[in-house]
């Protein structure tokens, strides 16, 4: 059975990410504080909500001004965190980068940077994990089975 690939052939339209280690869509999400949201599902699947999820449903959750502060309080922190961890991990990449470029990469500046990135990746994962956490203590009996009604697809 014949079949075609498609190439794009117009490379201005590609954009590219300023660390050559990173797609452009990993460093957006690094800068912005998006990525690792993967990260969280472990706590979903056991009913810990992330606060951005539960802030998107307030008002059929019916949370009052001051369970919607609370967990508005725990999203920016989870935030501010992500932001600065993704910073981290980009600069991490960076210098990972330059020395293969400059050809300085040894067997020890490579494990230390290789487990540092490790560890930056262990950070985020655990200012999520900990949002879900503090989420769903907000949360009454009632609003999360609301909630996981409504996250369930249909």
């Amino acid at each position: 059975m014949p079949f075609t690939l498609f190439a794009q052939s117009n490379s201005d339209t590609i954009k590219r990410s300023p660390v050559r280690t990173l797609t452009y869509e990993q460093y957006q999400a690094y800068l912005k504080g998006e990525a690792g949201a993967d990260a969280a599902y472990v706590a979903e699947v056991h009913h810990y909500p992330l606060p951005d999820k539960v802030l998107k449903l307030k008002k059929e959750l019916t949370l009052s001004t001051e369970q919607a502060a609370t967990i508005m309080a725990i999203y920016d922190h989870m935030h501010g965190l992500r932001v600065q961890i993704g910073g981290s991990i980009i600069d991490n990449e960076k210098t990972i980068d330059l020395m293969f470029a400059q050809n300085t990469v040894s067997n020890g500046n490579l494990i230390f940077f290789v487990n540092r990135y490790g560890s930056y990746q262990a950070e985020l994962r655990n200012a999520i994990l900990q949002a879900c956490i503090a989420t769903k203590k907000v949360l009454t009996p009632e609003q999360m089975k609301l909630y996981d009604s409504l996250r369930k697809p249909n």
